[in-house]
């Protein structure tokens, strides 16, 4: 952190917050293709950066509405995963669709709603949304909605490989 010299004031250079959800309709989870970098034209959750003077849940609303036209309803929150090497702390909640109405607005390429076994898994975006999708199917399988984080040891330091 950088102090001033002077006065003393203190620049806090703090970690960016990511607000986002799991959000499923009648067992199909909704992934955008993002349409920006990083990792454009790969598959990720409706998530973004939070916005000053929003919670994370406004925020999570938000990018979901912004990204895909979704509105929710949230179940709980899914987990907490924390990226060092980027500075990022994503917050992300289990939530439900309140219509199955999706459709690719300005940052996302292509929306799709898939069951479990069609989900594009070599071509999701980064790691936190591999851990987000095993957190959501494993508390939708176990009832156990405790809030989960980052498997252990490991903090998305590792992309998936890029796509030639």
């Amino acid at each position: 952190r950088l102090v001033c010299n002077d006065c003393g004031f203190v620049h806090y250079s703090n970690p960016k917050v990511v607000v986002g959800s799991v959000a499923h309709w009648e067992g199909g989870v909704l992934l955008c293709r993002r349409a920006i970098e990083p990792r454009t034209g790969y598959w990720t959750l409706p998530a973004g950066f939070m916005e000053e003077g929003e919670t994370t849940e406004q925020g999570a609303r938000r990018e979901a509405r912004e990204e895909t036209g979704a509105e929710l309803e949230f179940d709980h929150l899914l987990g907490v995963y924390n990226i060092p090497r980027i500075s990022q702390v994503q917050v992300i909640y289990a939530a439900r669709l309140l219509s199955p109405k999706v459709e690719a607005l300005e940052e996302t390429l292509e929306v799709g709603l898939f069951g479990w076994e069609t989900i594009p898994w070599d071509d999701l975006a980064f790691p936190s949304v591999h851990w987000a999708l095993n957190d959501w199917k494993a508390a939708r399988d176990t009832g156990d909605f405790a809030a989960r984080t980052n498997p252990e040891g490991d903090f998305g330091n590792a992309l998936p490989p890029q796509r030639s």
